[in-house]
């Protein structure tokens, strides 16, 4: 081979970012935790600001190296998360919508807690292990790091646990936006479960939106749902979706199919149906793949995803194709399936006993 191409050099240089990569979400992890965004955008303002000038509001007592700051800054400028301003001889920084992601709202929610949750040093000693999977998909490397499973290992680590939850939420919120916004089955339901529902944050807002619905059940582990808070029109049920799942109307479920095996999923599946009327619905929202691969970030996003579910969650649990899901539903013995595409990430998957 010649070296001294330009494609070669392009080569050589492509694989040097590849093998850098965990700069960028370590550097992303550094943001949220110094409250990065939160400094910047103060109440909306959003001017750009020098690493110094962000410091001394990340760090009131004083201290701290701005040229460091600034540097981390810089990087992640290069992959869209801040505006980079140059003038002056300075470099200042202010928040692209990527950035405005990370921006504490009313609730105390945003994209960080998910940045850190995916982090956790538990999490960080699967990553070298991804490998396993390949060798020997009996064991998730999580499993293979830390001695038990992430399901288990988070419920005996309540700081973990806690962080998962705010982590879900932050991100469940803007997608029930979306979804609510754009997917209209649940206008004649009156009995909804939401499986996995955690602490009912999705089935809030559901109920707020539709009114007709006149008893949601939020169904998860006992341990869960023990913590959950008080909701009008929502009782909080504690159980195990692998034995039985409550009888209603419709089933809601987000991001429970994607952590679980084929034969899981069909087993979940399985028991959701014999949970629903004729006629009933099963309501999944779910990161859905394309058939094809392609550069875009919502493919990347989506296949980096499959892999975190892969390395932490089920060697063999996966994301799925809309073929995959519809092939799945069949095996459990539903009938008519639709896919709606309300959000860049998750689409929502009705299937109709």
């Amino acid at each position: 081979m010649e070296e001294d191409t330009d494609s070669r050099k392009q080569a050589r240089l492509a694989i040097l970012e590849l093998a850098n990569m965990i700069s960028v979400p370590m550097s992303l992890n550094a943001a949220v935790r110094l409250n990065v965004a939160d400094a910047i955008w103060e109440g909306g303002s959003n001017a750009p600001l020098t690493a110094a000038q962000i410091l001394a509001r990340v760090i009131p007592t004083g201290g701290g190296d701005a040229e460091n700051l600034q540097r981390v800054l810089r990087m992640l400028a290069s992959y869209g998360v801040f505006e980079e301003h140059i003038g002056g001889g300075e470099r200042k920084y202010s928040l692209t919508d990527v950035g405005k992601t990370l921006v504490t709202d009313e609730q105390g929610l945003s994209y960080g807690s998910y940045v850190l949750q995916h982090h956790q040093d538990a999490l960080m000693r699967a990553w070298p292990l991804v490998h396993e999977a390949v060798v020997d998909p009996s064991k998730e490397p999580f499993e293979r790091a830390n001695g038990e499973g992430a399901y288990d290992y988070y419920l005996k680590k309540p700081e973990m646990n806690e962080l998962m939850l705010k982590a879900m939420s932050g991100v469940s919120v803007p997608f029930m936006k979306a979804l609510l916004g754009g997917y209209h089955g649940f206008q004649n339901v009156e009995k909804l479960v939401d499986v996995g529902g955690s602490g009912g944050d999705c089935l809030r807002m559901i109920l707020q939106k539709y009114p007709n619905i006149k008893q949601g059940l939020n169904f998860d582990l006992p341990e869960v749902v023990a913590k959950a808070p008080q909701i009008p029109g929502v009782t909080h049920v504690g159980g195990d979706m692998f034995k039985y799942i409550p009888q209603a109307d419709a089933i809601f479920m987000k991001w429970v199919l994607t952590t679980w095996t084929d034969e899981e999923c069909k087993h979940i599946m399985s028991n959701c149906y014999k949970a629903l009327p004729a006629g009933g619905k099963l309501i999944a929202c779910e990161p859905v793949l394309p058939e094809d691969s392609d550069d875009s970030h919502r493919t990347r996003a989506l296949l980096e995803g499959d892999i975190f579910v892969m390395t932490i969650y089920r060697a063999k649990g996966k994301h799925r194709t809309e073929e995959q899901f519809k092939q799945l539903a069949v095996s459990a013995g539903f009938n008519l399936f639709k896919a709606f595409h309300v959000d860049h990430f998750y689409a929502v998957l009705e299937f109709q006993k």
